[in-house]
């Protein structure tokens, strides 16, 4: 039995494969390194994952997590998983080698990620073999639902939120300008306070005009600042995995093709083409 898990940083996908490619699917909450350590780690699965998973059993764990941008970061997640599944060989990589498995399979193209935050490559068939930084939720993240979120409480913070929108927001939040401050600047993991607001943006039936700007411009920041900075970016078909991309997909594809480039797909999550994608290496080696 193997395990593939896509893990960005508010949830992760689980999939356990087993030696007839029976799938079970099941979630757990995000790990990011940049923000929880290997004992957070550890015990958020142990509470998380289904109690009558076959640990014993599983001998190969797949994991692409966001934050593992380096050999540093990707031992907190190494750590983490050798302590929950003691017997099986582990594979940390980046969530953005998942999403372009995903998106391009065997075939080199662009890929991007929006979803908490934001990532983006170039990849030929096997690698990654360029990635302009994001910049993360402080720098940058431009399009992701952290930079969506923090346009949203900003223009709540400094009273420039349309009335019949910021009636809505209070109402739904209850929240106070103090209370998002404080939220944003003491609480642990901002990034996934901000991007939580994304909803609200989604889900908003009043004064639609003034959300679909929100995002629209979000996007417009994305290929401004980090997709039309790709060499030749116009030749690549735009694909993206992430719910923002999805939930917004309308918004997106009309944004790419402003910046001239096919659209190509748009999903959700990677899991059901990433489990597919392992399934197909594992019959290519064993050929």
């Amino acid at each position: 039995m193997i395990i593939i898990a896509d893990g960005g940083s508010t949830k992760t996908n689980w999939c356990l494969l087993d030696d007839s490619n029976k799938k079970i699917y099941f979630n757990t909450e995000g790990y990011n390194p940049y923000f929880v350590d290997s004992e957070y780690i550890v015990n958020s699965l142990k509470k998380g994952l289904p109690q009558d998973l076959p640990f014993e059993k599983i001998s190969e764990v797949n994991y692409y997590g966001a934050g593992v941008h380096n050999k540093e970061k990707a031992q907190i997640v190494v750590d983490a998983l050798k302590e929950v599944f003691t017997t099986a060989e582990v594979e940390v990589g980046h969530d953005l080698l998942a999403a372009a498995r995903a998106l391009l399979g065997t075939q080199a193209g662009f890929a991007a990620i929006l979803g908490t935050g934001t990532n983006s490559c170039l990849y030929d068939g096997k690698e990654i073999t360029l990635n302009i930084d994001s910049g993360a939720y402080i720098l940058g993240d431009e399009g992701s639902g952290s930079y969506i979120g923090k346009k949203l409480l900003a223009d709540y913070v400094r009273n420039l939120m349309p009335k019949d929108v910021k009636e809505v927001f209070y109402n739904t939040y209850k929240m106070t300008k103090d209370e998002i401050m404080d939220a944003v600047y003491t609480k642990p993991m901002p990034n996934r306070f901000c991007a939580s607001f994304s909803k609200f943006v989604y889900d908003n039936n009043v004064n639609i005009e003034y959300t679909r700007n929100i995002v629209d411009e979000a996007f417009e920041a994305f290929f401004r600042n980090l997709v039309s900075k790709y060499p030749n970016y116009q030749s690549y078909t735009f694909n993206c995995i992430g719910s923002v991309g999805y939930n917004f997909r309308n918004v997106l594809a009309e944004k790419a093709e402003q910046y001239g480039m096919k659209v190509g797909k748009i999903l959700r999550s990677p899991i059901d083409d990433l489990v597919q994608f392992h399934i197909d290496r594992a019959a290519a080696t064993a050929k």
